[in-house]
């Protein structure tokens, strides 16, 4: 053993705790940060299910949102509160007990990956959708169910070895079997360490797995909506606008779901790359090898790496209204309290009366004329033969037919994914 590692047996560890500047900065920059992931994803929920009970948005897409913001709030309140005390305040001692150690690993495991899986079957389904609608439509209506449950299944699967491979325990020496300094904290086993090691390596093959599968999605959907885009307008040249315009409103819708998909993908690389880089550290090394300069740079990246995965669950409410501006506007209407939008068929139908009424008004005049003028009544029963005026009768029935047209238009389902 070198002669490093020898010196840092006897070293005092609490040397290497935070400063109480540090810890006072942290706490103040965690706190923030859990109220405004909480309150952002809280509110999050209600407007999904506001735009969707207004026809704004498909159930499938309001369930995967739902269920990525509660494993996003879920993250933070679980870890957070932990980390403040575990890891900034009293990180060389743990007084919560071995039971609560190995829970607390197994749960926070779990709803972290809960996140990055979520975020891979909202991209499947969409993909699914884009890139093969006839298969979606096929798959019936359990499918956002059962991607949901595959995404929580599979994440308590990641997380279960914690359960096995963590609890309390002391640094132990290479040439030792009992801890030293009388140092007690939540950690990984020494008695458990092979398996320990290949739960953290197989995590982090799953996690570069989906970031690799979404990004390849989202390219496949993009050439998919540049290609249709492009054929929907050399078909809807010269036709009728209202189809044009509501073809043009299902690009629109699908292009920020594909933006949003980006964005969460780039956040997710970006925030959880120093977490994976301390994780790999605890498992390439075991802690009876770490030298003292090791274990500094751990102790140093540790607050860094926990505040850039913190932020990735606070983000997302951020991202879905830099995507869509009627989440934007409802967002702002949520937290003011006061809900101002109609539904999706209320600002069609409206109009379309208007259209009508002034359809009526030739008849109605003409009636008015018949009732004053009745010489011009008995004229009008044997009207020319070459008269060009139309029919009012043809003309209520081709409006309405127009009206019954955007109204069945209005009922479709909405295809606004965000």
């Amino acid at each position: 053993m070198s002669e490093e590692v020898e010196i840092s047996d006897h070293k005092d560890w609490r040397e290497l705790e935070p400063n109480y500047h540090v810890k006072i900065f942290l706490t103040l920059l965690y706190s923030l940060m859990l109220v405004t992931g909480i309150v952002g994803n809280s509110i999050t929920i209600r407007v999904t299910q506001v735009l969707r009970r207004n026809g704004y948005l498909q159930k499938n897409v309001t369930d995967h949102m739902v269920s990525l913001a509660c494993s996003d709030m879920l993250v933070l309140l679980i870890g957070m509160p932990v980390e403040l005390y575990s890891a900034t305040w009293f990180p060389f001692t743990s007084a919560s007990g071995n039971a609560f150690c190995k829970i607390y690993n197994f749960l926070f495991e779990a709803c972290s990956y809960a996140t990055i899986l979520n975020v891979a079957t909202l991209s499947f389904e969409r993909y699914v959708a884009i890139c093969h609608p006839f298969r979606y439509k096929a798959l019936g209506g359990k499918r956002t169910s059962g991607l949901i449950t595959f995404a929580w299944l599979v994440s308590v699967l990641v997380a279960l070895p914690l359960l096995i491979t963590t609890g309390t325990q002391g640094h132990i020496p290479v040439r030792a079997d009992t801890p030293v300094q009388n140092l007690t904290f939540c950690t990984n086993l020494k008695e458990r360490w092979v398996m320990y090691r290949s739960s953290i390596f197989v995590a982090f093959v799953i996690y570069m797995i989906v970031l690799t599968c979404v990004a390849l999605m989202c390219r496949s959907m993009i050439l998919v909506l540049r290609k249709s885009m492009g054929s929907v307008g050399d078909a809807l040249n010269g036709t009728n606008e209202a189809p044009k315009r509501e073809g043009s409103k299902i690009k629109m819708a699908r292009k920020q779901t594909i933006i949003f998909l980006g964005l969460i993908m780039a956040s997710l690389m970006l925030c959880w790359l120093p977490n994976q880089i301390r994780r790999l550290m605890m498992a390439a090394v075991p802690k009876s090898r770490w030298t003292s300069f090791y274990f500094r740079s751990y102790v140093i990246l540790h607050p860094v790496a926990d505040t850039f995965f913190y932020f990735s669950s606070v983000i997302n409410p951020l991202l879905y209204n830099l995507s869509s501006r009627q989440f934007r506007e409802v967002f702002v209407q949520v937290l003011r309290c006061r809900l101002t939008i109609e539904h999706i068929n209320k600002r069609t139908v409206p109009s379309s009366r208007a259209v009508s009424s002034r359809s009526l008004q030739p008849l109605l005049r003409s009636l008015r004329r018949k009732r004053g003028n009745p010489s011009a009544h008995a004229q009008e029963k044997t009207p020319p033969t070459n008269q060009k005026e139309s029919d009012p009768e043809e003309a209520t029935l081709s409006n309405t037919e127009a009206t019954d047209s955007v109204i069945k238009t209005t009922d479709a389902p909405s295809d606004t994914e965000v």
